[in-house]
């Protein structure tokens, strides 16, 4: 029977609360619930509300996990605590404080979490350290990073020692988005999440291939949120650009169509007709099960959702997890 595994999950646990709140007291942190199931979450002076129970409380996260059927989280901090915009020396002990408690969780329950880290990407080669250490210290699988660093694009050449070691470690590498590209014309409706968020996962998909990361680096692939955004969709334009356009062969001087197979993508999609034409297209080897747990745009349910979608069950039992395990065990560095 497959294992049920949710890859795209985010953590802010009660204990690291206290931890941070105590070594990086400049940062403010407070997590302050209003009802019984959600908490104001403020960083640096900045709020986020709802942060809902399940993302700080982990017995709430464990029922909820049981109620959606989901057998293993792989944990990921929240984007709340990137901390990019901080000094290099809050970031990198943000990090290792955050990475050594996904690291606890993972040892504590091993069969209902894994972990990939998050990274002080301000400052690249301490980044590139701390991927390092969060692997072959912490049994970590990688980490998760945002679609841009303080508005750098990703094929940056400052990034190149995080792509190196990335590489190097074989590591997990997952995109999301955040600090989302033309907010001036986003602030009504939500759009900076229901618009923003999918179109900069893409601005970093085609500067990871029009900047040349993919292809100096041909062992790296990445895992794009929230249904890899509008890439799918739109990856064929940007092969036809690279034909008929001088521009994008500045970097890249073969078809970019090869690279647009390095991308795997989550579930996170919320409706059966674009999820399943995803698995047809790209196939599900390349699609893996995802609820951006605990928050409110995510799809909690998404073991149901998965065994919903019209495909085989072969297929479907790839999505839900066993090529995930694949993938995790393939990536495991320490015992």
């Amino acid at each position: 029977m497959t294992k049920t595994i949710d890859i795209h999950t985010h953590v802010l646990a009660d204990a690291t609360i206290k931890l941070m709140q105590k070594e990086i007291p400049s940062l403010g942190l407070k997590m302050t619930p209003f009802d019984a199931d959600n908490a104001l979450c403020e960083v640096a002076g900045v709020p986020y509300r709802p942060f809902p129970r399940g993302g700080h409380d982990i017995e709430r996260r464990l029922k909820d996990m049981d109620a959606t059927l989901v057998d293993m989280h792989l944990l990921s901090v929240a984007p709340q605590t990137w901390l990019y915009d901080q000094e290099e020396a809050v970031g990198v002990t943000g990090s290792q404080i955050q990475n050594d408690e996904i690291a606890r969780l993972v040892k504590e329950m091993p069969n209902r979490f894994d972990g990939i880290a998050t990274l002080p990407m301000q400052a690249p080669e301490k980044a590139a350290a701390e991927l390092r250490r969060a692997m072959t210290k912490l049994g970590l699988h990688g980490a998760m990073i945002g679609s841009n660093v303080r508005g750098k694009n990703l094929d940056d050449p400052s990034f190149e020692p995080i792509w190196a070691a990335a590489e190097e470690l074989d590591a997990f590498m997952m995109i999301h988005p955040g600090n989302v590209a033309g907010m001036d014309r986003l602030r009504s409706y939500y759009l900076n999440n229901l618009v923003g968020n999918p179109l900069d996962t893409t601005i970093a998909a085609a500067c990871l291939i029009f900047g040349g990361v993919l292809e100096r680096h041909p062992k790296l692939n990445f895992i794009m949120s929230h249904g890899g955004g509008f890439i799918p969709y739109q990856g064929a334009r940007w092969v036809h650009g690279w034909q008929v356009r001088p521009e994008p062969k500045v970097n890249v001087k073969h078809s970019p169509a090869p690279y647009l197979d390095r991308f795997i993508y989550d579930t996170i999609l919320h409706a059966k007709a674009p999820a399943e034409w995803l698995v047809s297209t790209v196939g599900a080897n390349r699609v893996l099960l995802g609820s951006d747990y605990p928050y409110d745009m995510g799809m909690m349910d998404c073991v149901r959702f998965v065994q919903s979608l019209d495909i085989s069950e072969a297929d479907r039992a790839i999505i839900l997890g066993d090529e995930a395990a694949k993938i995790l065990a393939k990536k495991r560095k320490v015992a």
